[in-house]
């Protein structure tokens, strides 16, 4: 039996998503549109992979920093909903939770975030004793988290000499300078997982095979999400490519590439192969899409695999 009090932690950004659905045309200045429905809900990519990793079936703890106000209750409340330990959770009272505001045009949308607390994250809220808890560490929103960014190296470094395995989505950069150092990063990263776009702008290529290419002396593995497109994944010098599965009544797209991550790491860390893991991630992010917002679609295992039924399979 493992003794680990967790199977994995996943540290990042904290906010809520403020979610409008159904907009009667593009924002512009001086005038009011209309949104037919609205949510509130937990938001940020880290916490949708906490959550729904959690309704898989995982022990998830989540360690991240907001503030002491209505919307951190929310991120609290929602958390322990799902299942998601947040005894490791900074609540600091100098300092507002963050919040997103998300306009939803079909399978496409438009964000604004105010970052409040989860910029004030440092490697100075971690240490060796808390990771040793889990099996498996990860990381997401690398752009958004400044106060932890120049240390993301040291942190992995910390997981892997005690013995967690480790995940890594840097998500996208809203400055669009897209500056990692990635040469220190990415050797103590058991799995990156980027989208197809983030991928080409880290890497400054025109194709996935020659980005893939270009990361190969510093990766171990490279999984890319392609939305409906399905994933491609880069191990031991192999590359797979597995069609997506298909949603023909998509409610939203928010947090699929996280719950795609989720299905991901279940399945990872049940010893499957990648080829199996990237399967089940396709399943997960389309199962995504299927209710709004990132985390509605999980609430457990048997629910997730019910809601998969009417999905098109591809061939695996």
């Amino acid at each position: 039996m493992d003794s680990k009090e967790y199977d994995v932690i996943v540290v990042g950004e904290l906010n809520v998503d403020l979610i409008l659905n159904g907009i009667d045309g593009f924002p512009e200045v001086g005038k009011e549109k209309l949104a037919e429905k609205m949510t509130l809900t937990l938001g940020s990519s880290s916490a949708i992979f906490a959550s729904n990793l959690s309704a898989l079936g995982d022990k998830v703890a989540f360690l991240g920093k907001i503030g002491k106000d209505i919307f951190g209750r929310l991120v609290m409340e929602q958390f322990q909903a799902k299942g998601v330990s947040t005894d490791l959770i900074i609540r600091d009272t100098s300092l507002n939770t963050g919040a997103t505001i998300v306009l939803n045009y079909d399978e496409d949308r438009a964000m604004i975030t105010h970052t409040g607390a989860m910029e004030h994250l440092t490697i100075n809220d971690m240490n060796p004793e808390t990771l040793r808890k889990a099996r498996h560490l990860h990381f997401s929103s690398y752009f958004l988290q400044p106060g932890i960014r120049r240390d993301v190296s040291t942190m992995f470094k910390m997981a892997k000499e005690n013995g967690l395995t480790t995940s890594f989505d840097a998500q996208w950069d809203p400055a669009e300078q897209w500056e990692m150092d990635i040469e220190n990063i990415l050797p103590y990263v058991d799995l990156f997982f980027p989208n197809e776009q983030e991928l080409l702008h880290l890497t400054k290529q025109s194709s996935i095979t020659e980005a893939i290419s270009s990361l190969g002396k510093n990766a171990n593995a490279v999984i890319v999400k392609m939305g409906n497109k399905g994933s491609i994944s880069w191990y031991k010098g192999e590359i797979v490519k597995i069609a997506a599965f298909k949603n023909e009544n998509v409610v939203d797209a928010i947090g699929a590439g996280d719950s795609f991550n989720a299905g991901f790491i279940y399945q990872f860390l049940q010893g499957a192969s990648v080829e199996d893991c990237q399967y089940f991630g396709n399943l997960c992010g389309a199962v995504n899409t299927t209710a709004p917002g990132g985390t509605t679609a999980f609430t457990n295992y048997d629910e997730i695999l019910k809601a998969a039924d009417p999905l098109i399979s591809p061939d695996k």
